[in-house]
């Protein structure tokens, strides 16, 4: 009797559902996550533990499991892995929301207005500052100029920088401060777009931005605050839990640290920072910061700069640009310095990522990475990177897989220049320009972000992208070149896994597998069944970054 009463309860026990450790239970979802492996899998809740995922499953079986658990009900929403931003820039887009925006604007008068009024509303500000202006769209058909700038603020220095960032557009106040004139000569990499009389007309291109920012007043402890709280908050609005942050300076390193002790973090920030010199050397004394603060800042890269932008013409081409066959773009450094330069970086034990944009600029990272490994081959396990890839040759695509390198490509770039892009370069060039399907189909990885404040933070702009192919208005209709367009599921996994697998965290984020961090969103609809046209449109309920909600919309 008392044998066959032991058995019973034996029997009961390995019967009876066993609950898990778990703080967490997110239940009732229409779930949605990449394996390891990059296929998709559906669950209807989530099981966390301390920041970390337990299970995916039903609701049945995972409520079982859940012990005491604090349980949210997730109405049947879609939920996704958190997104990660492959290359953005957190501070700028805090100091651009906080300045003059001129993103949105569609013509020059629109923009001046801003200007105006803004200055109206900050009479104490010695500087008027901000950004984000686009003559492409507003069909100026040319540079604007100092004295339309002169006409709204001509009491103080104005300062605007364009929207991709290397070019600015300075009034006549702040073209006197910084002493240029008609004799002060185009630095090196740079370009000082004059009138018919030789005289600065009011925009600088790349390097000869640096002649006015020279004389700009330095940013406060405070302003960076400000930034860094206005570009959290709006990261968490869009769904964004992770970004690259392509490119900081020893001050926002120092302000990363602070907040991460401080526990103020609410997105995961993998910094690259921004250059060789001494904010490198200060740095990277102690060698890479990896998963500081419960992985929440990591250091462990270099951003370089090969060249400029397209829209600018800034952008290093190998012959001249089809629509000003006098100007072959900007390259910044010669072959040689760009190879110590990636060597410094590589023997610290830092991952490289170098922006290109030209087909000139592309081969010269290629060629200075081949050498770089030639002095340190160990550095292939670094997954260095080119930033933007946009325009490449065909005959160097195949070069990304030999020298084992990463494509971190923004799908928006495509939908934004689309208007612009083959005039610039020609019917036979962009067949390598945003290839994204090029690079896939050789086994490239493909690291999605969206370059903010160039393009908007929100991922589903670049989801929309990366699937249509389409600006937002659906044009042109099926897709610009639309054979290099990405699956739904080859989009997510590029701001998920592979986004993840780029700063070396593919094993604790990117996906809501047992034991990686549970950073996720709750969205208002299924994306992955709607139509594509609804992508760009998705809004963003919930964001959850290590199992606590740091977003949640209002109704």
């Amino acid at each position: 009797m008392i044998r066959s009463l032991r058995f019973s309860l034996l029997a009961l026990l390995v019967l009876a559902p066993v609950a898990s450790a778990a703080d967490l239970l997110v239940s009732n979802v229409n779930g949605y996550t990449l394996d390891s492996h990059g296929k998709l899998q559906h669950f209807q809740a989530l099981l966390v533990d301390q920041g970390k995922v337990v299970a995916t499953g039903t609701s049945a079986d995972l409520i079982k499991r859940a012990g005491g658990a604090k349980v949210v009900d997730g109405h049947g929403k879609t939920l996704l892995p958190g997104l990660i931003d492959a290359h953005g820039h957190v501070l700028e887009l805090g100091y651009a929301r906080n300045s003059v925006d001129l993103s949105t604007t569609k013509s020059l008068d629109e923009a001046l207005a801003k200007v105006k009024a803004y200055a109206a509303a900050h009479p104490d500000a010695t500087w008027i500052r901000g950004g984000g202006w686009n003559q492409e769209i507003w069909k100026l058909g040319r540079f604007p100029t100092a004295q339309e700038l002169d006409a709204v603020v001509s009491d103080r220095p104005v300062w605007l920088s364009r929207i991709d960032g290397h070019a600015a557009w300075a009034n006549s106040a702040a073209i006197k401060l910084a002493g240029v004139g008609k004799t002060t000569r185009d630095p090196s990499g740079g370009r000082i777009e004059r009138d018919a009389h030789g005289n600065p007309s009011g925009v600088f291109v790349d390097g000869a931005v640096d002649l006015v920012n020279a004389v700009v007043p330095a940013l406060t402890q405070q302003d960076r605050i400000e930034a860094l709280d206005t570009a959290l908050a709006e990261m968490a609005s869009v769904g964004l839990t992770g970004v690259s942050d392509a490119g900081i300076d020893l001050e926002n390193y120092q302000l990363y640290r602070q907040y991460a002790d401080a526990h103020k973090l609410t997105a995961r920030i993998y910094a690259m920072i921004r250059d060789t010199g001494e904010a490198f050397d200060a740095i990277s004394k102690d060698g890479p910061l990896i998963g500081y603060g419960n992985d929440f800042l990591t250091v462990r890269s270099v951003k370089l700069f090969a060249d400029g932008a397209l829209g600018s013409r800034g952008a290093a081409m190998l012959k001249p640009y089809s629509d000003d066959p006098h100007n072959s773009g900007l390259l910044f450094l010669p072959p040689a310095v760009m190879t110590s330069k990636i060597e410094k970086a590589f023997g610290k034990g830092y991952q490289v990522g170098i922006h290109a944009i030209g087909d000139h600029a592309n081969r010269e990272v290629l060629d200075s990475f081949a050498a770089a490994y030639k002095t340190h081959p160990d550095a292939v396990a670094l997954r260095n990177r080119v930033e933007h890839a946009q325009i490449v040759s065909l005959q160097d695509i195949p070069r990304f897989v030999s020298l084992h390198l990463i494509a971190s490509m923004q799908p928006t770039h495509a939908t934004s220049d689309m208007n612009m892009a083959e005039d610039r370069i020609g019917h036979e060039r962009i067949k390598g320009a945003y290839a994204w399907q090029r690079f896939l189909k050789q086994g490239t990885v493909i690291a999605a972000g969206s370059d903010f404040p160039v393009e908007s933070p929100d991922p589903f702009y670049g989801l929309y992208s990366a699937v249509t192919r389409e600006d937002h208005q659906g044009q042109p209709p099926g897709g610009w070149y639309p054979q290099q367009d990405l699956s739904l599921t080859e989009a997510l996994r590029a701001f998920t896994l592979d986004a993840a697998y780029a700063e070396h965290a593919e094993k604790t984020l990117g996906t809501l597998e047992p034991g990686k961090w549970a950073d996720f969103i709750l969205i208002d609809h299924d994306v992955m069944k709607d139509p594509s046209s609804k992508i760009w449109n998705t809004k963003v309920l919930q964001t959850w970054v290590g199992g606590k909600q740091v977003y949640v919309a209002r109704d």
